[in-house]
C-alpha cells in the first residue's frame, strides 16, 4: 500500500508538471496572438475604408 501512495503522488506530480509547462507555452503565445489580430483589425479597416474622392483643385486624369 506504502508503494501505490508513491506512485500516485508522483503521477499527480507529473501530471502538474505537464499542465504547467503547457501552460507556460500557452501564455508565452499569447502577446503575438493579440498583436496579429491587431494587424488584421487594421487591415480590415483600411481595406474596408472607402477610397478618398479627388481634391477639387486637381484634375481629373486625362483620357488615354
Amino acid at each position: 500500500m506504502d508503494g501505490a501512495a508513491i506512485l500516485f503522488t508522483l503521477a499527480i506530480a507529473g501530471v502538474f508538471s505537464i499542465v504547467l509547462f503547457s501552460l507556460k507555452g500557452l501564455l508565452d503565445q499569447l502577446p503575438d496572438v493579440i498583436d496579429s489580430a491587431g494587424r488584421a483589425r487594421d487591415a480590415w479597416l483600411r481595406f474596408r475604408k472607402p477610397p478618398l474622392p479627388p481634391a477639387d483643385d486637381e484634375e481629373p486624369p486625362a483620357a488615354a
